[in-house]
């Protein structure tokens, strides 16, 4: 009779689902690690709208937006800011910047959406009047990491494209839960974009994320999800 030791059972047990699991992110991980860019036959550059919303977020408009303003980009560009009902400084501070840049665009929301909740509405609001069929969705508190990373985002469309995820990484600081944070960051976009390379996209981040305004209109934008407090991006793109 075969008698097995319950200690190599276990031991079995477990080098089998670590197998497995080194399967799995080498399955999935491995398109993203490998994943080279392929050439576009047109590098012809899209008109692109910038939609940002911000709820009491003067400080940060004023230290983050100019870096979005002054993004190199050859092609038209405009820079939407849903200003969400704020009681702070932001409509001056935008109101200053407005008389530097041309290209920026103010919606000063002064009414709450009832029954939706979050982003959804204002995100909605600005969206709808992008003049531009492809939007790059960013957040207030957020700076783009080069003064190319409009044209970056933007050269990943092709003529079937209708989402581009993006990485939003956070600032490198001292103490553990920085470490955490940036560690956890990493992790979810490694797992959504494999996935989206995998051909099973079910997710983005707000803070770079760009999808075509046809797209959003023909899905009647957020209504299917105006009941649930967040999913704006991740909810949308699945």
């Amino acid at each position: 009779m075969l008698m097995i030791d319950w200690r190599d059972a276990i031991f079995y047990l477990f080098t089998t689902a670590a197998l497995i699991q080194l399967f799995y992110y080498g399955w999935f991980f491995s398109r993203l690690a490998f994943y080279r860019k392929k050439e576009k036959v047109s590098q012809r550059q899209h008109p692109v709208s910038v939609v940002i919303c911000a709820r009491d977020e003067d400080e940060n408009l004023a230290r983050n937006l100019p870096g979005v303003l002054v993004q190199q980009y050859p092609s038209s560009k405009e820079v939407i800011v849903v200003n969400d009902n704020s009681v702070d400084d932001s409509k001056f501070i935008l109101q200053e910047l407005k008389r530097t840049f041309k290209n920026l665009h103010i919606v000063e929301l002064t009414q709450e959406a009832k029954l939706i909740s979050g982003k959804k509405y204002p995100l909605s609001i600005g969206i709808r009047e992008a003049n531009y069929e492809i939007l790059l969705l960013t957040d207030a508190d957020c700076v783009p990491s080069s003064e190319h990373w409009l044209e970056k985002m933007q050269d990943a469309y092709t003529e079937e494209t209708e989402i581009v995820l993006g990485y939003g990484g956070y600032h490198r600081r001292k103490g553990l839960l920085n470490k955490l944070i940036r560690f956890e960051t990493f992790h979810t976009a490694l797992q959504y974009l494999s996935y989206a390379l995998a051909g099973i996209p079910y997710m983005g981040v707000g803070r770079n994320l760009s999808y075509r305004k046809d797209l959003f209109l023909r899905n009647k934008g957020f209504s299917s999800i105006n009941h649930i407090p967040s999913g704006d991006d991740d909810l949308f793109i699945n």
